[in-house]
């Protein structure tokens, strides 16, 4: 590992982008993990990232969780497959810096404060909405999270992943306690309706993913709305409902593993993510990009994909730092007595 590189906390660091490049392409690899082709556009951004700089990319286990990357980590130290970056849920990247090395991107001033660790250490990317996903061959469509304690539903309702480690299940704890009149103060309302879901017999333990969507094992999915759109194209009865009041949204996060591999071609990775050309396919997919508001004043936004992904919305709840790190151990205390139950 190149030690310039690995402590390089921007680009001047290197002496501009074009030296950052060069020395990315020196490395000529770049490991990601937890980069799913079909989740937020990763198959589109990982070829354009190839094809624009020539550096090869290691995409490893593409449906980890957000825990299971902070893991890969720890136990591939060392090791040239080690992940170089990381693309976290809130969950985990407020718990997890130790791993992360600071850098700041060109455009870390466009970037709001309120979507950046000061430092660097991890950076907002894009965020979605919650939904609910259906195959409307198996099941009726949706109205209201309490539809689902319905008998239509026995059987037939999951998440993706488990909330105490994948930022998409976290989500959904917290989409659904809003829904059913909570705060995020307090995930406990979620909590106590994935209880009563159980017992309904509703309840699916199986973790959701576009293949258990594609063969039918988990018919109604309780999902970000971009991963729920992506599987209608492997499932054409597949629908999405965004419940119109209520939304949820929760910033995913690029980080540098500060025992990156490839630590130049990781700095150029974060580099491209936020870029005009990143932040649009993120748009494309139906997420929002956190630079959604920047690239709209600047003019260089996907107008259509804006318009296709519902606009710039101005009422999402997101969960603050200090209500996600309660609702961690809310969740860690009392998540596993919910399949119990």
């Amino acid at each position: 590992m190149d030690s310039k590189s690995a402590s390089a906390t921007s680009a001047e660091d290197f002496g501009g982008m074009d030296a950052l490049v060069k020395a990315a392409k020196a490395e000529g690899k770049l490991t990601l993990i937890a980069c799913p082709d079909d989740w937020a556009n990763w198959g589109k951004i990982i070829k354009l990232f190839e094809k624009k700089y020539g550096i090869d990319i290691n995409s490893t286990n593409p449906d980890a969780s957000s825990a299971e990357e902070i893991k890969a980590a720890k136990n591939l130290k060392g090791q040239s497959n080690a992940p170089d970056v990381f693309d976290l849920g809130a969950a985990v990247a407020t718990t997890s810096t130790d791993y992360f090395a600071p850098y700041k991107v060109t455009r870390w001033s466009s970037i709001p404060d309120d979507n950046k660790e000061s430092s660097g250490l991890y950076v907002n990317d894009y965020t979605g909405v919650m939904s609910i996903g259906y195959d409307s061959s198996k099941v009726p469509r949706p109205t209201s999270v309490d539809d689902l304690l319905k008998s239509a539903y026995k059987g037939k309702v999951a998440i993706n992943g488990d909330p105490t480690q994948a930022g998409a299940a976290f989500a959904a704890v917290g989409w659904v306690t809003l829904q059913e009149g909570g705060t995020l103060d307090d995930y406990s309302t979620g909590i106590n309706f994935f209880r009563k879901l159980n017992k309904a017999g509703n309840f699916l333990t199986v973790s959701a993913t576009s293949s258990t969507i594609a063969s039918g094992e988990t018919p109604v999915v309780i999902d970000w709305n971009y991963l729920n759109v992506a599987a209608a194209e492997q499932n054409a009865n597949y629908k999405t409902v965004v419940l119109p009041n209520k939304a949820y949204g929760a910033y995913y996060n690029q980080a540098i593993n500060k025992d990156a591999p490839h630590p130049a071609a990781a700095r150029l990775w974060q580099e491209f993510v936020f870029s005009d050309d990143v932040q649009n396919l993120f748009l494309k997919s139906g997420a929002l990009p956190v630079l959604a508001k920047s690239m709209t004043d600047a003019g260089t936004i996907d107008k259509a994909a804006l318009k296709k992904a519902g606009g710039l919305p101005d009422d999402i709840a997101i969960a603050t730092s200090a209500q996600t790190t309660a609702a961690n151990t809310l969740l860690a205390d009392t998540w596993s007595s919910v399949s119990a139950s």
